[in-house]
């Protein structure tokens, strides 16, 4: 196959890429934000296995011929800038850093079932997104229980 017979994926791949990048971002930031340390830590942890999901999928993007996403969406740059103010704002208590990344969680989770759903994604490529999808759910799942726990003990 061509390049061009793999657009399709190699652009759905990217997108996949450049909305995990924001999470890591995401992360990075809610950790140095956050004041427990337990969830500091989770949120480290969360990074590093993102970080792993975006290797799949640049490798992947390699395999069928294109050149991977190496930064984040500008949605995700102009929500960043959105959740600094915010922050600056209203202080970032623990509570509503869990829901920004809960929020966060949300979207990425969306972005993989979307292109999971559609028909771009074939063979190897579908695999590898599956594969990526097990991880972003894991997480989506976690921050998910951290989230309704604060609410349970609030």
């Amino acid at each position: 196959m061509t390049d061009h017979e793999h657009s399709a994926e190699i652009s759905t791949l990217n997108t996949l890429i450049a909305t995990t990048i924001d999470s890591i971002t995401g992360y990075e930031n809610s950790a140095k934000d956050i004041e427990s340390e337990r969830f500091r830590e989770i949120f480290r942890q969360r990074a590093d296995e993102r970080q792993q999901v975006v290797e799949q999928l640049r490798s992947e993007v390699r395999r069928l011929g294109g050149n991977p996403e190496d930064d984040g969406s500008f949605m995700g740059k102009t929500h960043q800038r959105f959740e600094d103010l915010k922050s600056a704002v209203t202080g970032g208590d623990d509570k509503s850093i869990i829901n920004e990344v809960e929020r966060g969680e949300d979207y990425l989770k969306e972005k993989f079932e979307t292109a999971l759903n559609s028909d771009t994604l074939t063979g190897e490529a579908r695999s590898v997104v599956e594969r990526c999808y097990q991880s972003v759910r894991q997480g989506h799942d976690q921050i998910s229980q951290l989230k309704h726990g604060m609410e349970t003990h609030a």
